[in-house]
């Protein structure tokens, strides 16, 4: 008998087609009409910072499984992914061995010391990018455009002052490398939602719930200009899309989703309308990631003929 059938596997056991090397590639497709537009955007600087970071995460992930002899998992990509989407966190202007800490940071503290990919409770690139913007807050603040430092469009916001969204809405703005152009993030995640890699449960919600809040707290009411402009600025769509839909730190039942994405919208709204920074995607997507466990505590469905126990009124009968 073979004894490989005799394996006793942790759950779950359902199988599909898709390996995780496969959906980390479709990921990377994804990504790169984002990518390839912040390279032409930014220019070459831009290219170098993207494949130093992801060089420093394929190897912190090489040489950490080396020292520990563990099997190596680089081949799944996954490194490759937490490289690419903390690249294009990054503003242009960073210096080189900067994504290099983060890079390690990302891999060695967020991902592998809670157990590696499917144990971390964090997505690794939006962990690395708070440590980044906490441990470097001067670097990762400061923007450039055509060779020029400027605000960004939400800081400008921020001031009181009008943006030009139909420049944010193509990206030749300043910012971080991958986070401008919202054209090029939605046509990636337009192939993501045709793979049938994520759906629009947690995207949409999150969308839609910021929007409202925004209606009522912001002070500007239905102004259109304000909306499109909070809605394109910032790493709003590239989180909503790429990193708030990641598998391991967002819910897997259907409710939880959109409770995740209402939480979002929420948390989100708060740290722009009221908080001290002009963004705030990074750190509400962590908070929310911290909640997932309780959110599918809450909306895990019942199994097949499953009935909640009544308590008997009066009392215990005698």
């Amino acid at each position: 008998m073979n004894n490989e059938l005799m394996n006793v596997a942790s759950n779950p056991h359902v199988r599909h087609k898709d390996s995780t090397q496969r959906i980390m590639l479709y990921v990377i497709i994804a990504l790169l009409p984002a990518t390839c537009f912040g390279i032409w955007n930014f220019g070459l600087r831009a290219l170098l910072l993207i494949l130093i970071t992801i060089a420093s995460c394929v190897a912190s992930e090489y040489i950490f499984n080396i020292i520990t002899h563990k099997k190596q998992t680089v081949s799944d990509l996954s490194a490759v992914v937490t490289g690419l989407l903390l690249a294009l966190n990054f503003p242009v202007s960073l210096p080189w061995w900067m994504p290099v800490v983060g890079g390690a940071f990302a891999i060695i503290v967020v991902k592998i010391i809670f157990g590696g990919l499917g144990q971390n409770f964090m997505n690794p690139a939006l962990g690395a990018r708070c440590f980044m913007l906490i441990s470097f807050t001067g670097p990762m603040s400061a923007f450039t455009y055509d060779g020029v430092s400027s605000a960004t469009p939400l800081a400008l916001m921020r001031e009181g002052e009008t943006v030009d969204t139909f420049r944010m809405l193509i990206g030749t703005i300043p910012g971080t490398i991958g986070e401008t152009s919202v054209i090029a993030i939605v046509v990636g995640a337009m192939v993501l939602i045709l793979m049938g890699v994520i759906d629009l449960r947690i995207p949409g919600t999150y969308i839609v719930t910021f929007t409202i809040f925004i209606i009522l707290f912001s002070g500007h009411g239905l102004d259109s200009n304000y909306i499109v402009g909070q809605l394109c600025g910032g790493g709003l769509m590239l989180g909503a899309f790429f990193m708030a839909t990641d598998y391991v730190t967002s819910p897997i039942t259907s409710k939880g989703k959109i409770v995740f994405g209402i939480c979002l919208g929420i948390t989100t709204g708060i740290f722009r309308m009221f908080g001290s920074m002009a963004e705030g995607v990074s750190y509400s997507i962590i908070f929310c990631n911290i909640l997932v466990p309780l959110i599918e505590n809450f909306t895990i469905p019942k199994g097949f003929g499953v009935v909640k126990e009544k308590k008997a009124k009066g009392g215990d009968a005698a």
